[in-house]
This record gives C-alpha cells, sequence and structure tokens, in this order.
C-alpha cells in the first residue's frame, strides 16, 4: 500500500468502483464541461452542497483522450467543472494561434506552445502521474508515433511499466508533456517528444494525439484497464459493483470535414481526425452498451437503438432486477446533425460550425449545446452508487 501514498486508504479496500470516460474533440470540450458541471451541482447536493466537493471525490478512475486528457487531467488534481470551463474560455484562442504558412505545411496549423504554457501554469511544470499529484486515478491516452501503437498510460501505481525503482518508470513522465502528447492531432498541432529515461536518447518516443487510435471515446478501454488482471488493479465487475459514465464532445454521421473533391489536398487532411473521431467512438459505445448495462444514451442507428433493456411493453427494465451485466452505464453525447439541434431546441446554430474541432469563435455556442444536453443529466443514472 506504501504505492498508493495518500491514496492509500482510498484504493486499499475493495468497494463499489466508479469511471468517469471522456471523449476527445478539440475545442468542442466545452460540451463535455458543460455536461459535466451540471453532473457536479447534482452530485454536490446529494454530497451535503459542500462547496469543496469535486467529482474527482466521486469517481475513482476517470479517463480521457485529446481534450477529454486535458479535462480528465484537471478533474484528478482537484479542479472543479466551472473551473476547467473558465480555462478553456481563456486558454482557447491561444490554442489556436496559427502558424506560418511554410510551419503549417511543415509542423502543423496551429502553434505548440501556447497550449504547452497553460498546461504547464495550470497543472504544474514539475507535476507528474505519482499519488501525491493527483486525487484519484488517472488515464490518458496517446498514440506513440515511433512504435505505431497506442499507449494508454495510467496513474495505477501497480501498473507493469510504473514501478517507481525502474530509470523510465511512467509515473515520472511530466503531466503537462503527457496531456501535450494526447492533444497533438496530426495536421492541426505538431508531435511531443518524451524522454522516457530522462537523458537517455534511446527513451525518446514522438507521441500524437490519442485520438489517432481506436481509442478517442476511451470508455471501454477505461473499462478493461480497471479489470482485466493484466493491468493488475482487478475491480470486481457487476451492476452493483461498478458503474461507467462516458461524456463526449458531440457526433455526427456527416460532418463539414469530411473529405470532398471540390476542397484542396491540406483542407481534406484537416477532416480526417474528425471523421477518424467518430467512426471508433460509436464502436467503443457499442461495445459498453454490450457488456453493460445502459441506462441512458442516444440510439445507435435505427436497428440497434439505443440498447437499454426493456420489458415486452417496451419499459426499462427496473435495476432492482439484476441482469448480470458487468457494469452501468450511461453515455452523454450531443447529436450535431442538424436534426440533433433541432431536437436540443437550438434551431439558430450552424451544424457544420458545431462540429468542427477549432471553432474558438463557437464557444459560446458549443456551450449552450452542452447546456442542452446537460438537461438529460439524472441521478437516477447514477444509483445504486450515491450516498
Amino acid at each position: 500500500m506504501d504505492l498508493w501514498g495518500p491514496l492509500a486508504e482510498r484504493y486499499g479496500t475493495a468497494r463499489p468502483r466508479k469511471l468517469l470516460a471522456l471523449d476527445g474533440g478539440g475545442i468542442r470540450g466545452v460540451m463535455t464541461l458543460e455536461i459535466l458541471a451540471e453532473m457536479e451541482r447534482q452530485l454536490r447536493d446529494l454530497h451535503g452542497g459542500d462547496e469543496n466537493f469535486r467529482l474527482c471525490d466521486f469517481f475513482d478512475y476517470i479517463g480521457g483522450t485529446s481534450t477529454g486528457a486535458i479535462i480528465a487531467t484537471g478533474l484528478a488534481r482537484g479542479m472543479s467543472a466551472e473551473g476547467l470551463l473558465e480555462f478553456y474560455q481563456e486558454v482557447g484562442p491561444a490554442m489556436f494561434q496559427k502558424q506560418s504558412f511554410l510551419k503549417r505545411l511543415l509542423r502543423g496549423m496551429y502553434q505548440r506552445q501556447p497550449l504547452a504554457d497553460a498546461l504547464q501554469e495550470t497543472f504544474g511544470a514539475d507535476t507528474t502521474l505519482f499519488p501525491e499529484h493527483l486525487r484519484c486515478l488517472l488515464l490518458a491516452v496517446t498514440r506513440n508515433r515511433t512504435t505505431d501503437s497506442p499507449w494508454p498510460i495510467s496513474s495505477n501505481p501497480l501498473a507493469q511499466f510504473n514501478d517507481p525503482a525502474a530509470a523510465d518508470c511512467n509515473l515520472k513522465i511530466p503531466l503537462w508533456k503527457l496531456v501535450r502528447a494526447s492533444t497533438a492531432a496530426p495536421i492541426f498541432f505538431e508531435p511531443e517528444e518524451i524522454e522516457l529515461e530522462p537523458g537517455n536518447p534511446k527513451s525518446r518516443y514522438v507521441f500524437v494525439d490519442g485520438g489517432i487510435t481506436p481509442y478517442n471515446n476511451p470508455a471501454f478501454l477505461l473499462y478493461r484497464m480497471a479489470t482485466l488482471p493484466q493491468y493488475r488493479l482487478e475491480w470486481e465487475t457487476g451492476e452493483d459493483r461498478l458503474m461507467l459514465i462516458s461524456v463526449g464532445t458531440g457526433a455526427a454521421a456527416t460532418v463539414e470535414t469530411t473529405v470532398s473533391s471540390s476542397r484542396n489536398a491540406l483542407v481534406n487532411l484537416a477532416g480526417l481526425p474528425g471523421a477518424l473521431m467518430y467512426g471508433v467512438l460509436m464502436d467503443q459505445d457499442i461495445n459498453c452498451r454490450t457488456v453493460g448495462r445502459c441506462l441512458h444514451g442516444s440510439p445507435i442507428d435505427y436497428e440497434l437503438g439505443d440498447m437499454i433493456p426493456r420489458d415486452e411493453d417496451g419499459a426499462p427494465i427496473p435495476l432492482t432486477q439484476d441482469l448480470g451485466r458487468d457494469f452501468l452505464y450511461a453515455r452523454y453525447n450531443a447529436d450535431l446533425t442538424r436534426q440533433g439541434l433541432d431536437a436540443l431546441g437550438l434551431e439558430d446554430l450552424d451544424p457544420a460550425r458545431m462540429q468542427r474541432l477549432d471553432s474558438i469563435e463557437d464557444i459560446p455556442d458549443l456551450r449552450r449545446v452542452g447546456q442542452a444536453v446537460a438537461r438529460e443529466v439524472r441521478m437516477a443514472d447514477f444509483t445504486p452508487f450515491l450516498p
């Protein structure tokens, strides 16, 4: 238990566990934060209205990809959802400062340094993944371009590559660099280099955005890393033992940024991350609804529906009837098509603008979308994990 440090009491005994997974999606992360802010308000009320209550006090393991990694890290550090919204409002424009034309061709559309500086200032230049720097477990998904493989990096001190005695222990990675790596979307930003063993060039790897992996929606990955013996947590599964809440950054089957013969190659390339993100997040969502018991979520498609278990009359089966699934699951996300925005009462918003990953001028409208989805948050989805 010495490995857990100040978190030893919380993680030293078996108990029901709660997971929170956050999608990637660029500046659309403000949608996620509006949903989380409402979630935090409702949970705070159930915890006696304590103003110091944070989502990290409720969720035991928070994971995120790309912009979701920024949010997950802030939450795991003890920041409030409202505080992170302020961070996005202030830093968002700086995140997307364009490079010169030549640098855009060689390195990426946007400058690296403004976001790197903001992450160091917010999370600390020397902060790492060791338990003393976090208030709950954290997972950040990135892609190691050097090895051509997804690298989900966790703060779990029991994990195979987190031995503090090892020179290349993942827990020693500066937190800001890990988050910067997870957000380094190809075409948009240049990659992030990390030396796992400082001073050893052979341990230097090049990382890019975790959204360019199957885990832009990291929900099912987070479930696996919390329960499989290979990851050495081995949390118990069951509808009364494990809950997984997944929050997206909006999705649309047909997006403004998809490849078109009417646009130039650079514009088409800039649209590929968004197209990839949509495909993988849907697959991860289906996995969660298959293995877990879905309590809330928009329909997947006409064939699958919402996959919420129902009786013969079409009514959701009450939680008093255990169906033997591995976990309870809820998915909160916005449909960014014309039809989806209209259904949220946002007829005045342009779907094409809401679907962009870098639309900083639309932050106020993106927040409106998040606020509309946040009205779906209900504590009934969190039963039986409430105080």
